[in-house]
This record gives C-alpha cells, structure tokens and sequence, in this order.
C-alpha cells in the first residue's frame, strides 16, 4: 500500500445506495479456496495482523508445502497464499487450525479487524488497543449472527492517533480522552462515546444492528455504505441495542487524533548504546496533517512524515519494514520471523500498508541495527526514504487472468521514476484497479493494446495523462502532473 494513504479522521459522506447483486459474497477465506490463473488462492485472516512466532511459520510451511512459497499481505493485515495445488484444501485447513488460526472455521471469513499497529510499542496514542482486539475477536467468533457478515466487512480499532480510523472501516472503535471510546458507524452515520471498557462489545453490536437493517431491507448490503438508510437511522438503531445491554452510548464529541507515528529513530552503528525498550515519550496532540509524498532515495530534501503506515525503522520499542508490493519470499519471511523470536515477545504484527512491526522490548541499539541489517540485507525496505513507499500494484499477470500486463515486474523495473513522481504510484493491470488505495494517487493502468495509461487521481477528480509504451520511459510522462 502507499505511503500516502489519508489517515483522516472519521468523515462524513452522502447517503448510502444499494449495491444490486444476484450472488453471494464469494470473498476467499481459508476454507474457501479461489481459483486463479496461478493456482488456488486462500486468505488467511489475522485479527490485527497479529501472527506468533509459531503461527509464522506455519504459514511459511504452508506457502512451502502447498503453495508457491511467497506469502503476500493484504491492505488489510491479512496473509493470502497463492499458487496453492489442487486438493490441499483439507491439509491447509489441518495446518492452520493446529497453529491456532482457525479459533471458529464458521467465522473464519469474518474475523476483519485492523488495528493501530504500534499501539503500546511508541507512546502514543490514548492507549493500548490490545485488549480490544482480543475481546473483539472472541466476541465474533461466539456470535451466531456475526457468520452472516461479509468477508468483506471491516472493524477498525484505533488507539487516538488516527491511523487506521482513515482506512474506512464499516464500524471503527477510536480511543479518546477520559476513558471514552469514539464508535464510528461507517462514514455516513454519527458516531457514538462510549466508555472504553464497553468498547468491543459495542463493536460487535453495531455489526449485529447492520445484519438486522439488511435482512429488513431486503438488501444484499455487504458493507454499511451500501445500506439504504438515511444518515442517523444505524446509529439510533445501535444505540438502542447498546441501552438494551446496559451499555450507555452519548453523541461523541469531534476529537482530532493524536498524530502519526513519530519518524524512525537511527539505529545506525554510531547510535549509542541505548535500550530500545522504553516506549517514546508521548509528545503533545497535533492535528492530522494531509497526506504528502515521501522524498525519493535521490532527493536532497528530508523525508516527509509517513502519513499512512509505521515508517521503517527503530519506532520506539519495536522494529518496522516495509515489504515491497506486499510480497515476501520464503527467506524473507524466515528472517522476520527469526528476528521476531530473538525480540523478545516473538510476535509480529503485518501492517495495513504492507509492512511489518516486531515488537522489540529491551533491544539494544546495536542488536536492532544489526536485525535491521539483516533484514535489509534479504531486500526488505529498512530506510524511512526508500522510492518503494511510494509504489503499489495489485497481483497482474500471471496471477490474474483480466491483468493486461505483469504489472509487478514493471514497477519494479521503473522504480526510480516512482521517487520522482509528484505523487505516489499505483500499478493496475486492467481499470478495475483492485486493491487500489485511498488518497491521491497517479493510476498507472495496463492498456489493451499494450503500454500504460497514466492518470492523476486528486480527492474526486481523476486527470487523464500521457501513455507509455515501455514502462522504463516513465519518467517522461510523469513530468506532466505538477505536484498541486
């Protein structure tokens, strides 16, 4: 994902429409296999992107045993295996239930839930959104009602710096001040406060008063946004629900979110010895700033903040990679895991954007340079400045049948151009753009005849650019979009 994907705050939007289907949600799970060009696909969800040491390599296992041994994340913290052999469904799902990463095979496809991937690991924040994400996820997997969601509904929980509650999530739990919590409904109903201890219960209610109005509609609404529903009818609807249970829910009260993730401390040889276990200090609230393009490994000017995702880097008492175009080889994934064991609490956590967060509590300046090196050294992104921030592509050929073009191959092969783009790129291999990001963007879209399509995508306006033929020329053609 892009490093500048918007981290705004919960947003308004018009009234929501229905969205006509004549099929059920064939969203891809862990028992629910999809068939693609390059063999069978399934996705593993990760409530939070949270992976032990052991549930990491059992997912290697898998990729090596019944896959293509690559492992690719999602822009949702989730891990898809790809390439995967013709009946191995029964062996996959023996694996990962014996790694833990099947607690309800019937909710398996429901278990979306972001989370703020630093929380507890760098001071800020108004919290440590763990807690929530464990009694959440519990909570979903002992609902009978919470199978009915779609694989594609999403929670989000929120420590108060903003980060994942821009990701649009269908029902986004923020931390606030004074032991409040901020339940936001979609991004067209009001939100509710609730007190942070009532908070995944409150999640997990707002998703079973969306199950309701669907079935009363008649709709097949996958998503909030889909709902037919005037803004106001769901957020009275769960508040009734949440006074039935006891819980008490007021009309929130706006809050601004406590900043991004502060930029990577150096973990370089002259570091001085210093533990890396301490949290930072928490700094003084700031407004969320808009997103802007990090500078290119080429440019004399610093690197901007990283608006979307952790930067990568020393991050208070944690280490951060970026994982280029989402894709890990088995080695990669190996030394990740390696590095996490040696951390401390072996865990790691896969990020929205495409990285990875080890927690490192009590690391040493020099034992994190050293794990940072080792990591950069298998051609992970360990430097806040890296072109590969700014590059995303969805899967392309040969891996998707509709991809014009192997998009992947092709973004990296112009990756210098992407450091001189006035905005982050994004690779698509047809104009559905699946996977595309939030934020503005420049769409770099395979053509019919061959080459790419450039357009500029700025809030809701896209600005059709030049052509190219070969993508190594991009350069050229990138030089038409000012950076306004």
């Amino acid at each position: 994902m892009l490093a500048a994907m918007s981290t705004a705050p919960l947003r308004p939007s018009p009234q929501a429409t229905a969205a006509p289907r004549d099929r059920g949600d064939a969203c891809p799970g862990s028992l629910r296999l999809h068939a693609a060009d390059d063999g069978a696909l399934a996705r593993v969800r990760l409530p939070g992107g949270v992976l032990t040491v052991r549930q990491a390599a059992a997912l290697a296992a898998a990729a090596r045993d019944l896959g293509d041994g690559e492992l690719h994340l999602t822009s949702r913290g989730n891990v898809q295996l790809r390439g995967l052999t013709d009946g191995c469904g029964a062996d996959l799902a023996a694996l990962l239930d014996a790694a833990g990463l099947l607690p309800s095979p019937g909710h398996e496809r429901v278990r979306n839930i972001v989370a703020s991937p630093l929380s507890g690991l760098d001071g800020r924040g108004h919290g440590d959104v763990r807690p929530w994400l464990t009694a959440l996820d519990a909570a979903l997997c002992a609902s009978e009602a919470a199978r009915a969601l779609s694989g594609r509904f999403l929670f989000a929980l929120d420590d108060g710096r903003g980060d994942v509650a821009g990701l649009d999530a269908d029902v986004t739990v923020r931390m606030a001040a004074g032991g409040r919590a901020v339940l936001g409904l979609g991004t067209a109903h009001p939100a509710l406060a609730v007190a942070v201890a009532d908070a995944p219960r409150a999640a997990l209610v707002a998703a079973e008063a969306f199950l309701h109005r669907v079935r009363e509609s008649g709709t097949k609404a996958w998503r909030i946004s889909e709902l037919p529903l005037p803004p106001g009818a769901l957020t009275a609807e769960v508040r009734r629900r949440l006074a039935a249970e006891g819980i008490r829910a007021e009309p929130a009260v706006p809050e601004a979110p406590t900043g991004p993730a502060a930029p990577a401390e150096s973990a370089g040889p002259a570091a001085p010895a210093k533990r890396v276990g301490s949290p930072a200090p928490a700094k003084p609230a700031a407004p969320a700033a808009p997103a802007e393009p990090e500078a290119s490994a080429t440019s004399t000017a610093p690197a901007a903040p990283r608006a979307g995702g952790p930067p990568p880097g020393v991050i208070g008492s944690a280490l951060s990679v970026h994982i280029p175009l989402g894709r890990l080889s088995g080695l990669q994934w190996r030394e990740l895991t390696h590095v996490a064991a040696a951390a401390g609490p072996g865990e790691l956590r896969l990020t929205p954007w495409r990285g990875v967060v080890v927690p490192a509590p009590g690391l040493g300046a020099a034992d994190a340079a050293a794990a940072l090196a080792r990591l950069r050294a298998t051609g992970l992104v360990t430097e806040p400045d890296s072109p590969w921030l700014r590059v995303g592509a969805c899967v392309g050929r040969p891996g998707c049948a509709k991809s014009r073009a192997d998009v992947r191959a092709d973004a990296t092969r112009a990756l210098a151009s992407a450091g001189r783009a006035a905005l982050p790129l994004y690779w698509s291999g047809c104009e559905r753009r699946c996977g595309h990001p939030r934020g503005d963007r420049i769409d770099v879209v395979a053509a019919p005849g061959g080459g790419y399509d450039l357009s500029a995508v700025r809030g809701e306006q896209q600005t059709p650019g030049a052509s190219v033929a070969d993508p190594t020329h991009l350069a050229t053609a990138l030089a038409a979009f000012s950076p306004a």
